[in-house]
């Protein structure tokens, strides 16, 4: 089977693939505003440290692992573990999590698309409405909007790795990139900008504390797609030929940059529309910037370009925020596709339509736990909260168990694999690697600190999440 496993095209379609499914929209407009809450130019380097001597190497990895082993996650822990039960587990948690990831971040995806037909439409306005987000969540055209993103979602993983994923990466990528440049272009032109690329670079130490180191690193985490399973999976599409340790710095770099340019984005259009924007009024959710915040400073934007200018920059914005929630959503879903795939024998079609019936069913279960279910909306209760089933999806796949997972890779590379295999890996493909400094830096890192940073992240937040208590001050 694994000689006849589908493989990306080129080098170029795999660190397109890789950086669209890291760029998402936690890099568009989390990123942005988590820098500028947490003292601008000081998050930045903090942010961009972790990636570089922390992220990196849990990256080269995963994408290791999928190459050596050419399966899905489930299958490279059993497999290269000797059917070991405890690591089987850890494979499991790889394919259930960015299944259940994929079920909230469906839900986002849908309330991204509807926002763009109504910006297309000329309906800013009603968009820019604070009440209306609440509305619109709860409204029955939500299942038109559903039906059009399953639709894109499906075209893309059904044409495979080659035809499928490479392909739209190819072509969404680019155009976000031109797109965000254009608009940061656009923002930077307008009255008071350049107080917003201030307020965002300017670095302010005595911001920084415990918890935003945490928050930088977990941003970092996230941002890369790591302990999702999809660099282990995309591994697996790769060639020994493929250099793995330059590419894994290109996808590293190209998420950090488009996260760093977004900043420019936001921040700039947040202060033109008030040069005097207390950080208290920037959400920390992503969501709450998307939906309700952002509207607003579009809407302002009409006193000078005109309400069709500020609908034509809104529009262009959801399309941004939409491309990159798509080929996200793709790769998060294709884990759980090879690996049913890859299991069960079954066809690329087969595996696609019983899961999606799946996704279906619970994004269904998340998207009415904002008000039409009572039982979903008040689904639990811990650390003194209510807790509707998005939140749960949210507390315990997104935000515990992704550090988990990353702990889990880097002990089974060090414990169960070995260095001497890791490097071997990455070798082929990369002469340049072998006997270097940064072969010793992944090493030495992967094996000492780097796991109990994660250990450490993983406690903490499953202390905050669910007891209310933060071990980091």
């Amino acid at each position: 089977m694994a000689a006849n496993r589908e493989q990306f095209g080129s080098r170029i379609g795999f660190i397109l693939a890789a950086a669209g499914s890291a760029v998402g929209i936690g890099n568009m407009v989390g990123f942005p505003v988590a820098a500028a809450k947490n003292g601008g130019g000081a998050f930045l380097l903090i942010y961009t440290l972790f990636v570089l001597f922390i992220c990196l190497p849990v990256m080269l990895a995963e994408i290791s692992v999928g190459r050596h082993s050419r399966k899905d996650p489930l299958g490279a822990y059993s497999d290269m573990s000797q059917k070991h039960p405890g690591w089987r587990l850890a494979g499991w948690l790889s394919i259930i999590t960015p299944f259940m990831i994929a079920v909230f971040y469906l839900v986002i995806t849908i309330w991204i698309f509807g926002y763009l037909v109504q910006s297309v439409l000329g309906n800013l306005d009603t968009l820019a409405n604070p009440d209306t987000f609440n509305v619109f969540i709860n409204s029955h055209h939500l299942l038109y909007y559903a039906l059009a993103v399953l639709a894109v979602i499906y075209l893309i993983l059904q044409g495979g790795v080659k035809q499928g994923i490479e392909k739209a990466a190819k072509i969404m990528m680019p155009a976000l990139f031109i797109m965000l440049l254009a608009l940061v272009v656009f923002v930077l032109t307008l009255d008071n900008a350049f107080a917003g690329v201030s307020y965002y670079l300017v670095p302010d130490f005595s911001k920084v504390n415990g918890s935003v180191v945490s928050a930088a690193l977990s941003q970092a985490f996230f941002s890369l797609s790591l302990g999702m399973g999809i660099m282990i999976t995309y591994g697996s599409y790769l060639d020994k030929q493929s250099d793995l340790a330059g590419s894994a710095k290109t996808v590293a770099l190209l998420d950090t940059g488009v996260a760093f340019i977004a900043g420019l984005l936001i921040l700039p259009a947040v202060f033109s529309f008030n040069p005097n924007m207390p950080t208290s009024e920037l959400s920390d959710s992503s969501v709450g910037m998307i939906f309700t915040f952002l509207p607003k400073i579009f809407l302002a934007l009409q006193a000078s370009i005109g309400y069709l200018g500020a609908s034509v920059v809104a529009s262009l914005f959801f399309v941004l925020v939409f491309f990159a929630a798509i080929t996200s959503m793709v790769s998060i879903f294709e884990v759980p596709v090879a690996a049913l795939m890859e299991e069960k024998k079954l066809s690329r079609k087969l595996s696609l339509g019983i899961l999606g019936v799946v996704l279906i069913m619970m994004a269904l279960m998340a998207g009415v736990s904002f008000g039409i279910s009572e039982f979903f909306t008040s689904f639990t209760q811990y650390a003194g909260q209510n807790k509707s089933f998005f939140d749960v999806i949210l507390d315990l796949f997104y935000d515990s168990i992704l550090p988990l997972n990353g702990l889990l890779i880097c002990m089974f590379v060090i414990y169960r694999w070995k260095k001497v295999n890791l490097s071997r890996e990455i070798d082929e493909g990369a002469q340049h690697y072998a006997q270097s400094a940064f072969e010793r830096y992944v090493n030495f890192s992967i094996s000492t600190f780097i796991p109990i940073i994660l250990l450490l992240v993983f406690i903490n937040t499953v202390a905050l999440k669910y007891f209310g208590a933060s071990l980091i001050g």
